[in-house]
């Protein structure tokens, strides 16, 4: 597992949690513009907490927010190689969000499996060179 993400209002906000209460570091904040989000990432053993905060209000992450409340938005497994990976799941027929990886934060190529594929979990795959 390479992170979780959560949706956040505020990162500030909802890093007091994280920070205040159990002790732990943000290592890095960062805005991906086309995505319309910004990131905050908590090293947590061998994975990460991100932390999406929408930079505008029709951004996925605020969208996510209006329907179902702060909380986790998606699960992210790393890989190899994410093309192939992608032609592998689109060859068993699974539903992708994403054919081709996109630009993700900390640049990391990135691409989305629909939940209607992963029995209703968003599941983000992640390519880190």
């Amino acid at each position: 597992m390479d992170h979780i993400g959560i949706a956040v209002k505020s990162i500030e906000e909802a890093s007091k949690f994280y920070k205040d209460v159990l002790g732990l570091e943000i290592t890095g904040v960062e805005v991906v513009e086309e995505q319309k989000v910004k990131t905050a990432f908590i090293p947590v053993g061998d994975s990460e907490i991100e932390l999406l905060e929408s930079t505008s209000d029709d951004g996925p992450i605020a969208k996510f927010i209006e329907k179902r409340g702060e909380g986790i938005q998606h699960i992210a497994l790393q890989v190899d190689d994410i093309e192939k990976t992608l032609e592998e799941l689109k060859q068993k027929g699974i539903k992708l969000i994403d054919e081709v990886p996109r630009y993700g934060a900390g640049g990391a190529k990135i691409a989305f499996v629909h939940p209607k594929s992963t029995n209703g979990v968003l599941l983000e795959l992640c390519q880190r060179d």
